[in-house]
């Protein structure tokens, strides 16, 4: 590990199972020191003590945004540096029955929660100029292929994603008329086999999604398909007429 790397931080709201534990796992490995936040702080705990870099840890329920910010902050002040913060958590509930409380809840997580998180992370970056990289900060946020069609039953999902790679590249906006030199990542994953995973074909692991995303973030890439061959079922979302799709997916 170097000296440079050994200063580099990072903050993984969504570490505590699947694409961000793998990915605390892969930074950590990179030589990162890495900030844990989730719900379940035990889980974070042991998590943090297998790190070959020291961990931090912060629970934080994004249902409740201003005390996730809060939480952030906290966290963030707690490390020596922070360069990277990537917002991993998500809920992706089967919801037929358009039962109001699985919607609310997963626009809380997915989109206020979200939301919290990505503006509280671009005011740290901008107004904290101590980094260890050449930047002002590095934003990653975990989207999906979801976000490029509707589908009954997961709608509010589908949308909520939709929000988060339409938000993420409007902050890309946003910060090409910024003194701040900050790097946003939009991830768009498709399977990947977690608690959230609806489906196998072209099913990644986690560690094989994560690898893929430390890739993305070391080359400062604006968007990324995980794995790369999601770009073409993507492609074909888009182009395929609504009533068309609704039938294939029916």
């Amino acid at each position: 590990m170097t000296e440079t790397s050994a200063e580099r931080g990072a903050i993984i709201v969504g570490g505590s199972s699947g694409i961000g534990e793998a990915l605390a796992r892969e930074l950590a490995a990179e030589g990162y020191e890495i900030g844990l936040a989730a719900r379940r702080t035990e889980r974070l705990q042991a998590i943090g003590s297998e790190l070959p870099t020291s961990s931090y840890v912060a629970t934080m329920d994004l249902t409740d945004a201003e005390d996730a910010r809060d939480g952030f902050f906290q966290l963030a002040e707690a490390m020596p540096s922070v360069d990277l913060v990537v917002v991993s958590a998500g809920v992706a509930d089967t919801n037929y029955d358009l039962e109001w409380e699985s919607e609310r809840r997963t626009i809380d997580v997915n989109v206020r929660g979200f939301t919290a998180i990505a503006t509280a992370a671009l005011e740290y970056f901008e107004t904290t100029p101590d980094h260890a990289s050449e930047n002002d900060g590095h934003l990653v946020g975990i989207s999906s292929v979801a976000a490029h069609f509707g589908n009954g039953g997961t709608q509010a999902y589908n949308a909520s994603k939709a929000y988060v790679s339409r938000y993420l590249e409007g902050l890309r906006n946003r910060q090409a008329g910024s003194d701040a030199d900050v790097t946003i990542t939009t991830i768009e994953p498709g399977f990947v086999d977690t608690e959230m995973a609806y489906g196998s074909f072209w099913q990644c692991s986690p560690e094989t999604a994560a690898e893929q995303i430390a890739r993305a973030i070391r080359r400062e890439r604006s968007h990324a398909y995980v794995t790369r061959r999601w770009r073409l079922v993507a492609w074909v979302l888009k182009a395929t007429p609504e009533p068309v799709l609704r039938r294939l997916l029916s």
